[in-house]
């Protein structure tokens, strides 16, 4: 069924003023690599919690939404956890053609589309409902009027202390905190989840003396009596809506009926007792 589709869209299309920033090349082969791993599972912990996360604010939602997207789903983190009592059908999408062959059944009828997730081959006014764990898309083209769009993504105080000792650039909130033995497992971990730098000026590596220093000033800084280091992951979740009529609207400057200086009026005061 292709009635959702358009033609394959061109890594080069939309807005030509837009600023390309990212590789997204190097990261689908961050993430094919990272999902080829034997042992990739044991890396996802961050992306489990988050989608359990996203999961639970669309059941918040008091509706069931007709056709649902999920962007760079990953191994489904979210939609392992939906039913049809809130997404009828669902489309799964990701840059990474490993992470779509790894998608764990679920209990909706889904299709899989391998797309990047900053050109969705879809049509226009097409979903009810967006999801995106962990990644920051435009989505508004293919969401329908009044369609939602939910999602988690890092926020700015994520693996703050690893910025600071590398003193590197910074660019609902909840954090989640794993401790690493060291820098280095924190390091290879990142990679293991396909989440390595992939900005067009990153540095190709990071030198030894660098590291070694780094992680000097970061258990300084972090450190846990035991001798491990903490990593925050900064997660801000959101729920937008796409402008619809039938959205309830702020009323006109003005037109109230009702003064603030009447409001005592209004109210009755409470019965005095002796």
């Amino acid at each position: 069924n292709t009635e959702h589709l358009v033609r394959s869209r061109s890594s080069q299309s939309g807005s030509g003023s837009g600023v390309n920033v990212f590789d997204r090349q190097m990261k689908r082969r961050q993430r094919d690599w990272a999902s080829s791993l034997s042992n990739a599972t044991q890396f996802e912990y961050v992306r489990e919690e988050v989608g359990a996360r996203v999961a639970d604010r669309v059941y918040d939602v008091a509706r069931t939404f007709p056709l649902a997207l999920d962007l760079g789903c990953g191994r489904s983190f979210i939609a392992e956890h939906l039913t049809t009592d809130v997404v009828e059908q669902l489309y799964l999408t990701d840059v990474s053609s490993n992470c779509l062959s790894r998608l764990r059944d679920g209990g909706i009828p889904s299709r899989c589309v391998l797309a990047d997730e900053e050109f969705l081959p879809f049509k226009d006014d097409t979903f009810d409902l967006v999801l995106s764990g962990m990644s920051l898309h435009w989505v508004w083209r293919v969401l329908k009027p009044d369609g939602a769009f939910i999602a988690a993504l890092p926020g700015g105080d994520s693996l703050f202390e690893l910025r600071c000792s590398l003193h590197l650039l910074t660019v609902d909130t909840d954090e989640l905190q794993v401790h690493y033995p060291g820098i280095m497992e924190l390091l290879t971990d990142l990679q293991a989840m396909g989440e390595s730098n992939c900005a067009w000026n990153r540095r190709s590596l990071l030198h030894r003396d660098t590291i070694l220093a780094a992680a000097a000033v970061y258990k300084e800084m972090y450190g846990n009596p035991d001798g491990s280091v903490p990593a925050t992951f900064d997660i801000l979740y959101m729920i937008g809506w796409k402008p619809h009529g039938s959205q309830a609207k702020p009323a006109k400057r003005g037109s109230a009926n009702v003064s603030f200086r009447d409001l005592s009026k209004i109210s009755p005061k409470p019965s005095e007792t002796s």
